[in-house]
């Protein structure tokens, strides 16, 4: 018999396989104190901040409680004041150090009085802000206005990035001990020599059996499927029925769902959030679709409206800020507002310059499908959320509904006709409830269902 022989597969195998680990290990050890070091010099930054930071609290303390100043600054003076950056007034931060404190007090009780006394100060602040009057707070204590300052002297608060919840998503996979990206690599490396071993068994297999003169059988080769299948006739008559049912059942759908955007959610040239508007804040629908009311169209509202709220609020809460949608892009789509009305933020006034935003239409019916928004919201009192969603929780609109002439149909006969203050269907209510004899009667046994409602 014929010896075959390996000279040194396995021991290169073996010591191939060490020298990878030994890298991967390596890399793992560098990685973690790498990111040790760099774990380290974040926290000294981050000491050093909360230092300064403390340390700004406890000089804006001496002057009050800034938890009480914010209460009554929200309520008094965020109409026309910011901490940090100019609106209507000027920005209030660091005012304690541009003023006395004896001034300040005469100012915020009665501004009037000190301007008409002739002070230097109170008549150019007076004419540098175009001559607008702020109220007097006479109900102030001094008390009340060191609380306030004190609020309004509190360090601007760093903003949330979401690089924050990276770094802090990077040091809990580190403190384990090796980082996840060379736990892959060397489960990918154990993988890979796995392969190799298995292909070097079968071919060191194969070797000795030939050289052993041991005769391996192949394996007797199968009519193909296809032809088996081709030759069957009950088969192919079965699938041939079965293949066109599937045609024409997909291809059904297909075609129903020509014309309906359920689901449609485009990106607008302004990212406006009626999560943050009509969820958080609750702004009612109405106040910016004002026209649903008495009109066909709900409309799409002027910036004019934007800006009753926008000519004081250039930027958002840091705790508006979420995962998806950080501070600065919100403040930098209140930009795009002020670029496109032609506001200047700095002179609080207008430019002139204004430029059209090109809305996208989400909702858009057929023009033979007639719909009015007055009759449903006015005269039947639905709510907005019946057809468009919980548009209160959309961050980003969609079309909720399908808006089909069945999803219609199918709210005609579900929904009852509301009759509470409604004398406008008092006397038909009546003789309509005689005749079907209910109490209630729905959209549809008033003629909701006739083709003439709808399409004429």
């Amino acid at each position: 018999m014929k010896k075959v022989k390996y000279r040194h597969s396995t021991s290169r195998l073996l010591l191939l396989s060490v020298a990878f680990f030994i890298s991967f290990s390596v890399l793992g050890i560098a990685q973690e104190e790498a990111s040790q070091d760099a774990t380290e010099e974040g926290q000294e930054q981050t000491d050093e901040s909360s230092r300064e930071s403390s340390e700004a609290d406890a000089a804006a303390s001496d002057l009050g409680d800034p938890a009480n100043g914010k209460s009554l600054f929200n309520s008094l003076c965020a109409a026309c004041h910011k901490p940090y950056s100019a609106s209507i007034g000027p920005a209030l931060h660091g005012v304690t150090e541009k003023r006395e404190m004896d001034w300040l007090y005469r100012w915020i009780k009665n501004s009037q009085d000190l301007i008409s006394s002739g002070d230097d100060q109170a008549v150019a602040i007076y004419e540098e802000y175009n001559q607008t009057a702020m109220p007097a707070f006479p109900q102030l204590s001094d008390a009340d206005i060191d609380d306030i300052l004190a609020y309004v002297e509190q360090p601007k608060p760093e903003p949330q990035t979401a690089q924050s919840g990276g770094e802090s998503a990077g040091g809990d996979s580190s403190g384990g001990g090796v980082s996840v990206n060379v736990i892959l690599a060397i489960l990918l490396f154990v993988l890979v020599m796995l392969l190799a071993v298995l292909f070097l068994v079968n071919k060191t297999l194969r070797n000795f059996a030939q050289a052993s003169g041991v005769v391996i059988p192949e394996k007797p080769k199968r009519k193909p499927i296809w032809k088996s299948f081709v030759e069957n006739q009950f088969l192919v008559l079965v699938s041939a029925v079965f293949g066109l049912l599937v045609i024409g059942w997909f291809g059904y759908g297909f075609f129903m769902q020509v014309g309906v955007d359920q689901g449609y959610q485009p990106i607008q040239p302004i990212h406006y959030s009626h999560k943050i508007h009509a969820g958080d804040n609750q702004i009612d629908c109405k106040y910016c679709h004002s026209s649903a009311r008495t009109s066909k169209q709900a409309g799409i509202p002027s910036l004019n409206v934007c800006m009753n709220c926008h000519k004081s609020i250039s930027e958002v809460a840091p705790e508006t800020a979420t995962d998806e949608y950080s501070k600065e892009f919100y403040d930098g789509e209140i930009a795009k507002l002020y670029d496109a009305v032609g506001w200047s933020p700095a002179e609080q006034d207008y430019t002139g310059e204004e430029k059209p935003v090109k809305w996208v239409r989400i909702h858009n019916l057929p023009d033979f499908a007639y719909f009015n928004h007055s009759q449903h919201v006015s005269v039947a009192g639905v709510q907005c959320q019946k057809c468009h969603g919980p548009i209160e929780e959309m961050e980003v609109v969609y079309q909720d509904a399908p808006l089909t002439m069945g999803w219609c149909i199918n709210c005609h006969r579900e929904t009852k006709v509301r009759m509470e203050g409604n004398e406008y269907y008092e006397k038909i209510h009546e003789e309509l409830s005689k005749k079907y004899g209910v109490e209630e009667l729905t959209v549809a046994q008033m003629g909701g269902l006739e083709c003439a409602k709808c399409h004429y």
